[in-house]
């Protein structure tokens, strides 16, 4: 913590006493007392640094020199000067504006306690601002969040800043924007990493067994209870646990989470004993909460318990500009799991970068990977997108023949998936094959079977009895 940190006070003039030093003791502030000349060998002994403070009429060495070497041993560390003239002014107006913003105070050490406890609490800022930073520079730090446009560099900030709480945190955005992504980060970040992280999505349990699922219960509490079990709730301790879609979550569980939130404790299906919940609570929703709320068809107290701090999730089409590297992201996922990825064309990128994305993420990772299939190890351009992924104004597509075709051509032989070492399901991998084609004919053709079946070269009752075989339909997800 800042509290703990020591305060260094350069001065030359170690005999005498420091009007600062007592200043800094009566606040309650640890320091050290360095001369200028030895301070950077000095320094390794002090554990952790809060700030300098320079006396310029107790110093020997010039202040400029000064401040630059501290500049030098580390940017983030704030300046005080004391006791500066007007001949020092003019000189520290030399260095370049990146030190100079280094320097947070010029103050006279006669000067106030409010002053001081003032220039304290300003360098605590940087303290946590310079605490933020490193977090959001540090490499490996965020799992799976990928992209480094404005609107998600905005996300990792949030996350940095909420994450060591235990407040309730309120994940709002459209399907398939990551929100599960962002919810494990901030359990990864968080004080309870060691611990489960527990996710349950409200709106695919039937509300019968939802009370179940997160509270757990008693044998014999219901039929079919032939034995106690635990809850999410109870799986999560000391944890986090994730409901998602908790928009959709019936409104008589709305009332028992409200009093989980409330009061920190719970009970099983058919117990009456009490149960600590010690958890942190993480939400997510696609739906306009507020608007619920209006509707009467979610509870205003429970959404102002769990908007503790809401992060809102960017749309794809907001943040077009990490479109490639979530491709190489999905590419190097690809990889691990076996498959030999496609590579996207300039062309191909750039019309990626103008879809609407309704899918978000998840329709980009679909797509990286059906054309994976289609065209392993290959370079996807702009005539090989499906139909609705292409927009040709103003990008000079490459004509016809197709990729396909022409990578036949320069080899002589036709485009396969590499058979791994240890062998792999033919058989598997042709009905895959073929399901992504089928999927592929079907939203080119706005899911009209007949036009569809067509363009495959198949009759439509064909084409009904494969989908039905493959379990294809149109999906919200799909339809997205």
């Amino acid at each position: 913590m800042w509290a703990t940190k020591s305060i260094i006070i350069l001065d030359d003039k170690q005999a005498e006493s420091h009007p600062v030093e007592n200043i800094i003791k009566l606040l309650g502030k640890n320091n050290r007392r360095l001369t200028t000349g030895s301070w950077s060998k000095d320094i390794k002994s002090v554990d952790d640094i809060a700030m300098f403070v320079i006396d310029v009429e107790k110093v020997a060495n010039e202040v400029t020199d000064i401040v630059a070497q501290i500049h030098s041993y580390s940017n983030l560390l704030p300046i005080v000067l004391c006791n500066t003239s007007e001949k020092v002014s003019k000189s520290l107006k030399s260095l370049e504006d990146v030190v100079q913003s280094q320097i947070i105070a010029d103050i006279s050490e006669q000067s106030a306690l409010d002053d001081w406890q003032s220039i304290f609490y300003k360098c605590q800022l940087c303290h946590d601002n310079s605490e933020l930073l490193s977090r959001l520079n540090a490499p490996n730090n965020f799992l799976n969040l990928v992209g480094t446009s404005q609107a998600m560099n905005a996300i990792r900030q949030l996350i940095c800043q909420v994450a060591s709480t235990d407040a309730n945190v309120l994940i709002l955005g459209d399907s398939g924007t990551g929100k599960e992504v962002v919810a494990q980060n901030l359990h990864r970040q968080s004080n309870r990493a060691e611990n489960a992280f527990v996710p349950i999505n409200c709106g695919a349990i039937p509300a019968e067994l939802l009370e179940s699922e997160l509270f757990g219960h008693e044998k014999g509490a219901f039929t079919g209870a032939i034995t106690s079990r635990q809850g999410r709730f109870e799986l999560a301790k000391g944890g986090t646990i994730f409901l998602d879609e908790i928009g959709d979550m019936p409104m008589p569980m709305q009332v028992k989470l409200l009093r989980v939130l409330q009061e920190r404790v719970f009970e099983r299906v058919g117990s009456t004993s009490a149960i600590e919940a010690d958890v942190r609570v993480i939400a997510a929703t696609h739906r306009d909460l507020d608007q619920a709320v209006a509707d009467g068809s979610f509870r205003e107290d429970l959404y102002y318990r769990l908007n503790v701090f809401p992060i809102e999730m960017p749309a794809l089409k907001e943040r077009a500009e990490d479109i490639p590297q979530l491709i190489t992201s999905f590419n190097q996922r690809l990889s691990a799991a076996g498959m030999s990825p496609a590579q996207f064309s300039p062309n191909a990128t750039v019309s990626l970068s103008r879809h609407d994305w309704p899918g978000n993420v998840r329709e980009l990772a679909n797509l990286t990977e059906r054309l994976s299939i289609l065209y392993p190890n290959a370079v996807v351009d702009l005539t090989e997108l499906p139909d609705k992924y292409k927009y040709a104004d103003g990008i000079n597509a490459i004509e016809q023949p197709e990729l396909a075709a022409k990578n036949q051509q320069s080899s002589g032989k036709k485009v396969l998936r590499p058979i791994p070492e240890d062998g792999f399901d033919l058989k598997n991998y042709l009905v895959e094959v073929e399901k992504m084609y089928i999927l592929q004919a079907l939203e080119d053709t706005n899911w009209v079977v007949a036009r569809a079946a067509s363009r495959l070269g198949m009759r439509r009752t064909t084409l009904v009895e494969k989908m039905r075989k493959y379990e294809i339909h149109k999906t919200d997800d799909t339809a997205e």
